[in-house]
């Protein structure tokens, strides 16, 4: 076996277990002091979530607007964009497990609840992947490249975002 696989197998049996136990034992209750309670007590205000969602809506149609604009659409292309853009649409049918709900479920029955959650979220990537190859099909030579060098670059973003040094 070669010696990344086994970091990522010892990597993934750790978040398991870390899983596991951290879905068994109970948490004690937030006060606004502690914290990392109190980050999850604001998380679960549903006035402040509601307001995140409609700045991150905002942002999205900002970066859209501007990406539309860069392409420079003809009139015969607005139809696929419009399709494109309604499947990047979160569906907002993913939400958190509840801790406790989780904690009364056997290993085996959290391990199905994780898998069919997995297998959601993947149909909905897929969804997105067929919505964007689509689309990139009605592109001319010259919008597709424009498409390819601003999609790569959101794609670094992401990927210096989350880079440890």
């Amino acid at each position: 076996m070669k010696y990344t696989h086994k970091h990522l197998i010892v990597a993934a049996l750790l978040a398991a277990f870390g899983m596991a136990a951290d879905a068994q034992t109970q948490p004690a209750p937030a006060t606004p002091a502690q914290g990392r309670g109190a980050m999850s007590t604001r998380q679960a205000d549903p006035a402040r979530m509601q307001q995140h969602m409609a700045q991150m809506q905002q942002r999205m149609a900002k970066r859209q607007a501007e990406f539309k604009q860069k392409l420079q659409l003809s009139p015969g292309q607005e139809a696929a964009w419009e399709t494109y853009v309604a499947a990047l649409k979160p569906s907002g049918n993913f939400k958190r497990g509840d801790r406790a709900e989780l904690a009364r479920l056997t290993t085996p029955e959290r391990i199905d609840r994780m898998r069919a959650h997995r297998a959601e979220r993947i149909a909905a990537m897929d969804r997105r992947d067929d919505a964007t190859k689509t689309f990139y099909g009605v592109l001319t030579p010259d919008q597709k490249k424009v498409f390819d060098d601003t999609t790569a670059k959101r794609g670094q973003h992401r990927q210096g975002a989350h880079q440890h040094g």
